[in-house]
């Protein structure tokens, strides 16, 4: 690699304006391409202290060899040679947008003579107009399908065209109605024509006009006693109103947008583009990146604008589908150089185009499920590589060679810490087996601030370190007190002819009976040597250690000033980001569990003895927990399974217990007394109850 200071440009060499510059490596190929409204302040950023810089850019800077710019005379103009010079030298350091699948479109080639309606994948032709795309081509084939009844174009082959020119007699298409048969002369190549520019301006969205037309025609057949004409057309209706419905109305407005959302994490991005025309969502396709270069959402979100409409050129309210820039552009972020990237949209477009955060009402709506489309498909592609038995075994070949492990680690524990601003402190455990979660053996802790009988610290405040030793102990504890039980543990000694981890009367696996090979912690140095410690403690010596940062991702080993740096292509590196999201997500939700229950809490709750069943007895009966507190013993007495002990000690409990808030009207400022019947729910949704 080289040093960044052996091809540092002098100082003043580098202009102050708007330009385009270029990383090249020891081999003269253009490994990174970026754009700058000055270049001076941009490319010194990069030859400061090698160890300030983000590690994917150090990356980049030492694998260059020279750089080299280009002066040009605004931003927009950046804008645009930034994305040529990316097109063209496809730099390994840019984050590159590739469809995940082929996404197919409906296309009517009104180039040729008797234009047809197909589907269509690959690049965009010349005389072609497209609609979509489309997630599934079978989508596409329904709605011909529904439309051929009114709009009866070609859709069959040249050859099969041809074919039946020859023999004059027209496909099976031709003899049920959805076909015009232009090619055997049923109607001229101007009427075919006419019939074709008719689909695409309903494909568009201007439905409106050949509804009201067919509706007009109907009326009129009806009225003239040509029933057999009206019902044709009352169906016809039917078909074309059932093809509206397969695209909903989702902004009243009839707008012409596309909505660009973005999920990430810290090695890949997933994109999701609606298509909205007319107010209804005429197209969805999708990306999935890897982060190659430190960029945030805005950076991600211009590098989606340079390749969604990098090519295109026009406005795309009349096609009714992807092609040309919509008047709306709808984003999750506003690019850094917002005001240029408008602009360069607006040229594209021939006309303003508001590129735009939505704020409120049904397009914030809309783009909160474009969002959940890109976290699902985020997901689905993390999913599949993991799901894969051939990938799964290569991740944990190349995580046993980075780790120095002798053998796969087919069996990897995870654990995590998580709290509220210090309070309620709890720990998760995920389990992976063969590189697949096995959520049978998922478990949680709630941190005591004890190991066994001695307590090592107050589990208040936060302290993830000393939880991650106290939750690593009480696993590892567990283990070898079912290894006592089972007689497998002797004097420090596995004895293998022993049951095993498996129950002999059951015949299922016994509670944290199976050692990992693998002990996973979420964090970096700190929360390994705490784990490490435990272990050592406990006297296990063949289960290996390493921790996961989120940072940078980086894999700590004990008692390692360094961390170990993974690829970013590796596989190993996917798989031991997912264990940890998930050991994340397991910690996060039972966290979330205990704060909500612990809000819900009423006085009720510390009653000893007094289960869900008769606390929920006591509410019905009484109504509320005020007319239970002026309640006798002897009243108390007459709820069924209430005895007097457990009367008298509900009374004390409520006599100790908080007075609860009045209600109020809002509207009228009034204490509203609680007369009248409780409401039958369950013991949270009493007045009074919980507060």
């Amino acid at each position: 690699m080289a040093d960044p200071s052996s091809y540092r440009p002098k100082p003043g060499q580098i202009p102050d304006s708007p330009g385009v510059y270029k990383f090249r490596d020891e081999h003269g190929r253009v490994i990174y391409v970026g754009k700058a409204k000055s270049l001076r302040q941009r490319l010194s950023s990069y030859f400061q202290d090698i160890a300030n810089l983000h590690h994917r850019t150090r990356t980049m800077v030492l694998t260059a060899a020279s750089v080299e710019w280009t002066v040009v005379g605004t931003e927009v103009e950046a804008l645009q040679l930034e994305y040529s010079w990316i097109k063209e030298f496809d730099p390994r350091f840019n984050v590159k947008y590739r469809d995940d699948k082929s996404y197919p479109s409906l296309a009517v080639t009104i180039g040729e003579e008797f234009p047809r309606a197909q589907v269509m994948r690959g690049p965009k032709r010349k005389g072609v107009r497209y609609f979509g795309p489309y997630a599934h081509a079978w989508a596409i084939r329904e709605t011909v399908d529904l439309l051929l009844r009114v709009f009866p174009v070609r859709t069959c082959s040249a050859g099969v065209f041809k074919r039946s020119a020859q023999i004059g007699r027209p496909c099976l298409l031709g003899y049920i109605g959805k076909c015009s048969a232009p090619c055997v002369g049923r109607v001229t190549a101007e009427e075919h024509r006419e019939l074709a520019e008719e689909f695409c301006d309903f494909m568009a969205g201007r439905t409106g006009t050949y509804l009201r037309r067919l509706e007009q025609q109907m009326k009129d057949a009806a009225a003239e006693m040509e029933y057999e004409r009206a019902a044709r057309l009352r169906d016809d209706i039917e078909a074309l109103k059932r093809a509206m419905e397969k695209n909903a109305v989702v902004l009243a407005d009839a707008t012409d947008a596309d909505l660009i959302a973005v999920a990430e994490d810290e090695l890949e991005a997933a994109v999701q583009i609606f298509h909205v025309r007319g107010g209804r969502v005429r197209g969805q396709r999708g990306w999935v990146t890897d982060k190659v270069e430190a960029v945030d959402t805005a950076g991600l979100v211009e590098h989606a604008l340079q390749q969604l409409y990098g090519d295109e050129q026009g406005d795309a309210g009349g096609v009714g589908g992807s092609g040309g820039v919509p008047k709306e552009v709808l984003v999750p972020a506003l690019p850094e150089a917002y005001e240029p990237v408008q602009e360069w949209l607006s040229s594209r477009r021939g006309a303003q185009v508001s590129l735009r955060i939505p704020q409120r009402g049904d397009k914030k709506d809309l783009m909160a499920t474009v969002q959940r489309n890109a976290q699902h498909a985020l997901a689905l592609h993390k999913t599949k590589r993991a799901s894969d038995l051939t990938t799964r075994s290569r991740a944990l070949e190349e995580i046993a060679e980075a780790l120095d492990l002798d053998s796969a680690p087919l069996r990897i524990e995870c654990f995590d810490i998580s709290h509220l601003q210090g309070d309620d402190v709890v720990a998760s455990m995920v389990v992976f087996e063969d590189g697949l979660a096995r959520k049978s053996e998922y478990r949680r802790f709630q941190i005591k601030g004890r190991v066994g009988d001695t307590q090592i610290w107050h589990g208040e405040g936060q302290d993830d370190v000393r939880s991650m030793h106290e939750v690593v102990s009480r696993r590892f504890r567990r283990y070898l007190l079912e290894k006592q039980k089972t007689g497998e543990w002797v004097d420090g000694e596995v004895d293998e002819a022993v049951g095993g981890p498996i129950d002999p009367e059951t015949g299922r696996p016994r509670k944290f009976a199976y050692p990992p090979q693998l002990v996973v912690v979420d964090g970096g140095q700190p929360q390994v040597a705490a784990a490490k410690k435990a272990l050592d403690e406990l006297g296990i010596e063949d289960v290996a250690v390493c921790g996961l940062a989120k940072r940078l991702e980086e894999v700590w080993l004990p008692g390692e000033g360094d961390p170990v740096i993974l690829p970013r292509t590796s596989e190993g590196l996917y798989l031991l980001q997912r264990i940890r999201d998930e050991a994340h997500r397991f910690a996060i939700s039972y966290q979330r569990s205990k704060r909500s229950k612990s809000m819900k809490a009423g006085a009720l709750d510390s009653v000893p003895g007094l289960g869900d069943t008769r606390r929920q007895a006591l509410l019905k009966h009484f109504g509320s927990l005020k007319r239970l507190r002026v309640a006798t013993v002897q009243q108390i007495c007459e709820v069924p399974g209430i005895g007097r002990r457990t009367a008298e000690t509900v009374l004390a409990a409520l006599a100790g217990a908080a007075q609860p808030a009045p209600a109020v009207n809002t509207a009228t400022g009034e204490i509203i007394e609680e007369e009248g019947p409780a409401e039958p729910a369950t013991a949270s949704s009493e007045r009074g109850y919980g507060s």
